[in-house]
C-alpha cells in the first residue's frame, strides 16, 4: 500500500507544476501563437499542392519564414514604444491584443487570396502573416517569460509548446476538414479566430510582475540605447559569439526535414484524412507526449543533459522519414516517422525552449528573446527555401533525409563542448535567475 502511495505521490508532484497559473497562461499562449505557422507553414503547402503548384514554387514559399529571422530588427519597439490609451493596461497586455489583431486581419487577407490565379499577391499575403506572426510572437514570448519564474521556465515552456501543437495542429486540421466542404477561404477566415487565447489570457492575468524597465534615457541616447542595449548586455558575456553559433546551428537538419513533410506525403499518395489522422492525430499525441516527458526529465536530469538528449533524438528523428520514403505508401511507417519525430520535437520543445528563455535579460527580454529565436531558424530556412525542393528533386527523398540527419550533428558537437567547459551555466541571464529557483540548477521545478 505503501508503494501504491509513494508512486501516486511521485505522479502528482510531476503533474501539480504544470496547474499552476502561469504556466496555464503560458499554455494559451501557444495556442495562438502556433496556429499562424500552420497557415503558412503544411497548411498552404497543402493547398498550393493541391493546386498543382511545381514543388519549387511550393518550397520556395517557406521564404516567407525569414521574416521570424529578423523579427529582432523591430523586436526593440514591443520593449520600448509606448501604445497610446491602450499603454495604460501596461506595455506587454497593450501590445499583445494589437498584434492579435494585426495576426487576424493577415490570415483573412491570406484567405481571399486565389493562387492559381495570382500566385505573387498569395506570396505576398504569405509574407504578411509571417511578418504580423512575427510581431505577435515577439510579444507573447515576453509576455510568457515574464510571468514564469526560474523554477517555471521548463514546465511553462512545455504548456507553451502543448499550445503550440494545439494551436498549429488544431488549426490544420480545422482547415483541411473545413476546406475540404466549404474551400480554402472558409478554411482560414475559421482559423483566425485561434488568436483569441492569447489576447484573452492577457485580459485575465494583467501585466507580468516580473517585467524591468530598461534603464531610462532621454533624447537622442534613448534612441540609440533603446536598440544598443540588448545588443551589448548579451554580447558582453562570456562566449557569447560561441552561444549564438550553437543557436544558428542546432535545428538546421531539423528545420531542412520539417517543412518538406507534406511533398512527401502527397507524393507518396496519402489522402488529406490520411494526412489527418497521422500527421495531425499521431504526431499530436506523440508530441503532446514528448512534452511531458521534457518537463519530467528537464526536472529530474537538469538543463544541461536534458537539452543534450534533446538535440540527439532530433537528429535520429528524420532518419524515420528517410525509411517512409523507401517503404512507399505504408500506413505503419507513417505512425512510426511521424510518432518518433513529434516526440523528439515535443520533448526538444520544452528543454531548448528553457534554455533560450533563461538566456535573457529582464529589461530586454522581448529583443533578446527575438534574436535568439529568430537565429535559431535561420539557417534552416535559408537552405529549404533555396535548395531543399531542388535536392528532393536530385537525390530523391531518402538521400535528403539522410542528409539532414547528417547537418544536425554540428549542433551536438558544438553543444557537448559547451557543457565540458562550464559555458552553458556561465551564459544564463537574469530571466534564469531572478525570482524562485535558478534555472541552471538539477532541480529547477521543485
Amino acid at each position: 500500500m505503501s508503494e501504491v502511495v509513494s508512486e501516486q505521490g511521485r505522479w502528482s508532484d510531476a503533474v501539480r507544476p504544470y496547474l499552476e497559473k502561469a504556466p496555464l497562461a503560458a499554455f494559451a499562449l501557444g495556442v495562438s501563437s502556433g496556429f499562424p505557422f500552420a497557415m503558412i507553414a503544411a497548411t498552404l503547402t497543402t493547398r498550393l499542392a493541391q493546386a498543382n503548384i511545381e514543388k519549387s514554387t511550393v518550397t520556395a514559399f517557406s521564404l516567407a519564414f525569414l521574416v521570424y529571422a529578423f523579427k529582432w530588427a523591430w523586436a526593440w519597439i514591443v520593449d520600448a514604444i509606448h501604445i497610446p490609451l491602450l499603454g495604460r493596461l501596461g506595455q506587454r497586455l497593450s501590445w499583445l491584443i494589437v498584434t492579435g489583431a494585426l495576426v487576424i486581419a493577415a490570415v483573412v487577407n491570406l484567405a481571399v487570396q486565389q493562387p492559381t490565379q495570382d500566385i505573387y499577391s498569395t506570396a505576398m499575403a504569405a509574407i504578411f502573416v509571417a511578418f504580423a506572426s512575427a510581431t505577435f510572437d515577439i510579444v507573447i514570448d515576453a509576455y510568457r517569460i515574464e510571468i514564469l519564474e526560474p523554477r517555471q521556465l521548463g514546465v511553462g515552456s512545455g504548456m507553451s509548446q502543448y499550445g503550440w501543437r494545439i494551436g498549429s495542429a488544431g488549426a490544420g486540421a480545422i482547415a483541411l476538414v473545413v476546406a475540404a466542404r466549404w474551400g480554402w477561404e472558409a478554411a482560414y477566415i475559421v482559423c483566425a479566430a485561434l488568436a483569441l487565447p492569447a489576447m484573452l489570457t492577457g485580459l485575465i492575468v494583467g501585466e507580468p510582475d516580473r517585467r524591468r524597465e530598461p534603464i531610462e534615457r532621454k533624447g537622442m541616447a534613448a534612441m540609440i540605447g533603446t536598440v544598443w542595449d540588448p545588443f551589448v548586455n548579451f554580447f558582453a558575456r562570456e562566449g557569447a559569439f560561441i552561444v549564438l553559433l550553437f543557436i544558428l546551428v542546432h535545428k538546421i537538419g531539423d528545420t531542412l526535414a520539417n517543412l518538406t513533410f507534406r511533398l512527401l506525403f502527397d507524393d507518396l499518395g496519402f489522402s488529406n484524412d490520411e494526412i489527418a489522422f497521422f500527421d495531425v492525430g499521431v504526431g499530436f499525441w506523440a508530441y503532446l507526449i514528448g512534452i511531458f516527458v521534457g518537463g519530467i526529465l528537464y526536472a529530474r536530469m537538469g538543463m544541461k543533459r536534458s537539452v543534450m538528449l534533446s538535440l540527439i533524438l532530433m537528429a535520429i528523428s528524420n532518419v524515420s522519414f528517410a525509411g517512409l520514403a523507401g517503404a512507399g505508401h505504408s500506413n505503419l511507417g507513417m505512425a512510426g516517422a511521424i510518432g518518433f519525430e513529434n516526440f523528439a520535437s515535443g520533448y526538444g520543445g520544452v528543454v531548448v525552449v528553457a534554455y533560450f528563455s533563461a538566456l535573457c535579460d529582464l529589461r530586454f527580454t522581448a529583443f533578446q528573446y527575438a534574436l535568439i529565436s529568430a537565429a535559431a531558424s535561420v539557417v534552416g530556412r535559408i537552405v529549404t527555401g533555396t535548395t531543399a525542393g531542388a535536392l528532393i528533386e536530385a537525390i530523391g527523398y531518402v538521400n535528403f533525409y539522410l542528409l539532414t540527419t547528417l547537418a544536425a550533428l554540428p549542433g551536438v558537437v558544438l553543444y557537448a563542448w559547451m557543457m565540458r567547459t562550464g559555458l552553458v551555466d556561465r551564459s544564463i541571464g537574469s530571466a534564469g535567475t531572478a525570482g524562485e529557483g535558478d534555472a541552471r540548477g538539477g532541480d529547477v521545478t521543485a
